[in-house]
């Protein structure tokens, strides 16, 4: 196993340690990609490690880099539910309105899979509600098909 699968392997584990010493030992893996284009901060925010992300992004991760469909480090988090992660994502300067090859948004995933505390997070930071995907569908269009009458109010405040 090379160190760049090593790392990976590593991320999917949660296993700070090994991450900080792989990425100590050779920085450009910072922004190596797996075989499906996700660097090591798209996974570790993707699976929920905090302390890893924190880790990464100290060290100069590129906080808006785009696996291979065009997903953020965000976006995954916003499909996932990792409010804290958001946070930290946000606060580094993520691009909340970043649209993939399928034209959905971090508010669109964060509707679609009933995030509200995500939700929220995005539009009190001005994410566009009115931004169509790919099949011409916006946020609401998404909440409407639902029924989800709570996530409705919160788009309403917006």
């Amino acid at each position: 196993m090379n160190n760049k699968e090593e790392l990976f392997n590593q991320i999917r584990n949660g296993n700070l340690e090994a991450v900080q010493n792989l990425i100590r030992k050779k920085p450009n893996f910072l922004e190596t990609k797996d075989q499906r284009g996700s660097t090591p901060l798209i996974l570790a925010a993707y699976y929920g490690y905090e302390d890893i992300v924190d880790f990464l992004l100290d060290k100069g991760a590129q906080v808006d880099a785009l696996d291979g469909s065009g997903n953020t480090a965000l976006m995954g988090v916003c499909f996932k539910g990792f409010t804290d992660i958001a946070e930290k994502l946000i606060k580094a300067g993520a691009n909340i309105s970043q649209i993939n090859a399928m034209g959905a948004t971090c508010l669109i995933y964060a509707v679609t899979f009933n995030r509200k505390s995500i939700a929220e997070l995005l539009l009190k930071h001005g994410a566009n509600a009115s931004v169509k995907d790919a099949k011409g569908k916006t946020v609401m269009d998404f909440v409407l098909e639902q029924g989800n009458s709570a996530m409705e109010e919160i788009l309403k405040k917006y």
